[in-house]
């Protein structure tokens, strides 16, 4: 199984590049994003406490996250792997992630972590915030702290695949098709 921890901060283009990754590699999307917004547009619980903290630009806490990303795995069939989009996002998630995938026999084949600047990430955000409905994109000081929140709880899990020979940095700024490409010179030689 190809298992890729598609990573980089919000505004990075993790989400347009995990879609033909997806559709070339016939990968299973395990979006945490998506999955809350699965959760809020049906109104459970989850889904309300998951909006409360994305509102404010924080982090999901570990264990809601982690349960349901667990039910994703468990209940996909037959994956050929799964592309992990803004998930793990703390050390302890990536653990927990790494004991998840041995409980299914498989690991983490790779990291491919887009490199943007912050500059560039302020403004993609702004801009997709005019279309795409999402408070946390049309506020720059709610931007700022989803940056923060980023340099400092979740750029260690680049270290924690780094340490494993996982690591792959592309940098994420230029023509979308030429950064897909980088990312499939990484992903062929997995």
């Amino acid at each position: 199984m190809l298992n890729i921890v598609l990573f980089g901060p919000p505004g990075a283009g993790k989400g347009t590049q995990s879609e033909k990754i997806i559709d070339q590699y016939k990968l299973v999307h395990l979006s945490t994003g998506d999955l809350f917004r699965k959760h809020l547009g049906e109104g459970t619980e989850l889904g309300k406490l998951a909006q409360k903290y994305m509102d404010e630009g924080n982090l999901v806490p570990d264990e809601v996250v982690i349960g349901m990303v667990k039910d994703k795995i468990a209940t996909t069939i037959d994956p050929q792997g799964f592309i992990f989009d803004g998930f793990p996002r703390t050390v302890a998630q990536a653990v927990a992630l790494e004991d998840m995938l041995n409980d299914f026999d498989t690991s983490i084949s790779g990291m491919i972590a887009l490199d943007v600047p912050d500059e560039e990430l302020k403004k993609r955000l702004l801009e997709r915030g005019k279309t795409s409905g999402r408070v946390d994109d049309q506020d720059e000081t709610k931007i700022d702290n989803r940056i923060q929140v980023y340099k400092n709880e979740t750029l260690p899990v680049a270290e924690f695949y780094e340490k494993q020979g996982k690591y792959n940095k592309i940098h994420g700024v230029g023509a979308i098709e030429e950064i897909y490409l980088a990312i499939r010179r990484v992903m062929d030689g997995l």
